[in-house]
């Protein structure tokens, strides 16, 4: 493009050059062909030849072949010798301009006025040696300075959306002084995030007096449950009883999945405390207390080789470990390994034990609600622990992963921010 440019440029100051003494010339040709018809000799730099292109003035022949005499029969200039700015012939380029006169004898003549172009060769080989470098110098100039303006008009657009990927909830964007297209987009957007707010917050006092209506129902229907197994009415039957068993099993799940869905509402609706240290070892100390013995005898061992404290809440934590606990206990087969360490900004804890796994194609899926894997079709759980377990680290900005441990089973790594 920009070479097209250049050359377009040159043939321009080339016409322009060539053209402009064409006037000069013509005065010439036909002040010297008044002297012809009065039979004086032509002045040096006029030539006078017939209509056939014959010299007529006793002088050696032109460089001119018969279709160019015709040309300039007809009143048009011609240009010899020049093939362009950089193919100039041996002879040097010339400008004809030529003008009919009738002598007294009656015979046609053309007087023929001539210069040389030699100058405008020289002129037009520095252009075309340095229009290109200049076009293209210019060309990284605009570039510049149009990537500099757009940067400066982008700053304010930059600036809000910093501030947009810090913002927690409640939080608005600053919105700019000037009364432009920005200020009134940093106004609209904090318009929208009132509305999420006011939505979240109606969604988590749903969800808490959804739970706490439900709670006091469960407990009675748990409660009365509990008090017809282990004291039965005289007379009934053991069908009777395994009922009454079987409700008390429901009423335990159904109040245990009411408490993880009021968790699970409040951590993805954002309300969390401030973080302080916590003890991860005394923290899976507390764990495993509420765990209890296991019917199953699965051994659980715990590694905590130096002081480790993570940047929590103490029941963020303690949700955090009683469901990976619950989960890795559920489907090991005989061992659950438990370890935490530092790892520079973060404290890392690892869960391992030695059951079927987590395959490969899973292994993101679990941490979503209600997911429940074939392998484990037979546990009592309503597939929300590892979820709950994702949004409280991930509050915290940590990560939940899942991977293969070395004992065969599952290995769920959980890495939390650490405490300072």
């Amino acid at each position: 493009m920009l070479l097209a440019l250049a050359r377009l440029w040159v043939g321009l100051l080339l016409s322009a050059v060539v053209t402009a003494g064409d006037g000069e010339l013509r005065d010439r040709a036909t002040a010297a062909g008044v002297a012809v018809t009065a039979g004086a000799a032509p002045p040096p730099g006029v030539r006078v030849v017939d209509l056939a292109g014959a010299p007529a003035d006793g002088r050696g022949p032109l460089p001119l072949d018969p279709a160019q005499v015709r040309t300039l029969a007809a009143g048009e200039p011609v240009t010899t010798g020049f093939a362009g700015p950089a193919h100039a012939e041996p002879g040097g380029p010339t400008r004809w301009v030529a003008v009919a006169v009738t002598l007294p004898d009656g015979s046609r003549r053309l007087v023929l006025a001539v210069r040389d172009l030699d100058g405008a060769v020289a002129l037009l080989r520095g252009a075309a040696g340095w229009f290109l470098p200049a076009v293209l110098v210019a060309a990284a100039a605009l570039t510049g300075a149009a990537w500099l303006a757009t940067r400066a008009a982008l700053r304010p657009v930059d600036r809000l959306r910093t501030a947009a990927a810090g913002l927690d909830v409640g939080d608005r964007l600053p919105v700019p002084l000037a009364a432009d297209e920005l200020t009134a987009l940093a106004v609209e957007v904090n318009a929208l995030l009132a509305r999420r707010d006011e939505a979240v917050d109606r969604l988590r006092r749903f969800s808490d007096d959804a739970a706490h209506e439900l709670r006091s129902p469960i407990a009675s229907l748990r409660a009365q449950a509990e008090v017809a197994v282990a004291h039965p009415s005289p007379g009934s039957s053991e069908e009777d009883r395994a009922a009454w068993r079987g409700v008390a099993r429901d009423a335990e799940r159904l109040s245990a999945l009411v408490a993880d869905l009021l968790a699970l509402a409040r951590a993805e609706g954002g309300t969390r405390g401030e973080p302080v240290p916590v003890d991860l070892a005394d923290a899976l100390g507390e764990a495993l207390a509420r765990a209890g013995a296991d019917e199953d005898a699965v051994a659980t061992t715990v590694w905590v080789p130096v002081p480790v404290r993570a940047a929590a809440t103490p029941a963020e934590v303690g949700l955090v470990l009683d469901n990976l606990l619950g989960n890795a206990r559920q489907h090991a087969r005989s061992v659950v390994h438990v370890s935490a360490v530092p790892a520079g900004r973060w404290v890392r804890l690892l869960v391992d034990d030695d059951g079927p796994g987590i395959p490969a194609a899973d292994r993101e899926r679990i941490f979503d609600r209600f997911t429940r894997l074939d392998a484990t079709s037979g546990a009592t759980g309503a597939g929300l622990g590892l979820a709950l377990v994702a949004r409280l680290v991930e509050g915290r900005g940590g990560t939940v992963r899942a991977g293969s441990s070395p004992d065969g089973g599952a290995r769920l790594t959980v890495r939390w921010p650490a405490a300072p």
